[in-house]
């Protein structure tokens, strides 16, 4: 009986011991894989710290970045409109300058018609008149009209001749027509000295010579005195060389040289640049 009691006695505690180790098997078995997920979630964990963190320089990158773009905008902002108000500037300029070059243009064609007209005038009523004794051109703008020593005065006198007088008529009749000019009548002389009883020398021949034929323009044709100028220039503005006879006989002159008005001239540029600016005002 005894023996029967050990017997079971040593089974029971042999069988718990085999429970307990299957169960600790068991349990060590779940332990490990519980380790395992521990440690994949550790490194997932790691992973996504990582990944946050990239995500973080990432972020605080693209802030910098869109603060220097939004400071980059602003300052192309500033300058396209620094820049559109400077061409704008550049196009109110141009467009000033070519009325100003137009209004010019305008002015010198309206100038030059009249010199045309001047010109047309002077050559109808002088035509019937030898070339060699009267010439009438055109210099810068500027309408001359010489007239030759042997036409207007005798030898070394200054009195002008009733031939002369005829000529003279004759421009005065075109002048007197256009009395918007003024002009100047200059006597000129060859290189070979005078002195007389009453001519000191070729300057006072000159200033004499040109003298009366204003008296004549302005007492005989009604030429108004204010619009005339007498000059003499003596010898010293020669066309041709004075060393023969041919070339001091061309010398010998008088020229009428037309005044260009300049006071009129730069008012019909004020009175275009008034215009162009109303009308690009309207």
């Amino acid at each position: 009986m005894k023996k029967i009691m050990l017997l079971s006695a040593t089974a029971a505690i042999v069988l718990s011991s085999c429970v307990s180790q299957k169960k600790y098997a068991e349990l060590e078995a779940k332990q490990q894989e519980t380790q395992d997920q521990l440690n994949t979630a550790t490194v997932k964990l790691n992973s996504c710290l990582e990944d946050k963190e990239n995500l973080n320089r990432q972020i605080t990158t693209l802030n910098n970045t869109n603060a220097a773009l939004l400071n980059n905008v602003g300052d192309l902002a500033t300058l396209s409109k620094k820049e559109a108000e400077n061409l704008e500037r550049s196009l109110e300029s141009i467009k000033e300058k070519d009325m100003a070059i137009k209004t010019m243009r305008d002015a010198i064609n309206k100038k030059d018609s009249v010199t045309l007209a001047l010109v047309t005038s002077l050559k109808g009523a002088l035509g019937n008149i030898s070339d060699e004794d009267i010439e009438i051109n055109v210099e810068k703008g500027v309408v001359y009209v010489s007239i030759s020593d042997k036409l207007l005065f005798e030898s070394g006198r200054y009195n002008v001749t009733e031939r002369a007088k005829e000529v003279l008529g004759k421009v005065a009749t075109v002048v007197k027509n256009k009395p918007d000019i003024d002009f100047m009548v200059e006597g000129h002389t060859d290189s070979n000295p005078i002195s007389t009883n009453c001519l000191e020398d070729n300057w006072d021949l000159s200033v004499k010579r040109a003298t009366s034929v204003v008296r004549i323009l302005q007492d005989e044709f009604g030429v108004e005195p204010k619009r005339m100028t007498a000059a003499g220039r003596s010898d010293y503005v020669p066309i041709a060389s004075n060393d023969t006879a041919e070339g001091r006989a061309k010398n010998r002159r008088t020229r009428i040289v037309v005044l260009p008005k300049l006071d009129q001239f730069y008012g019909m540029i004020e009175e275009g640049m008034k215009e162009a600016n109303q009308a690009s005002q309207e």
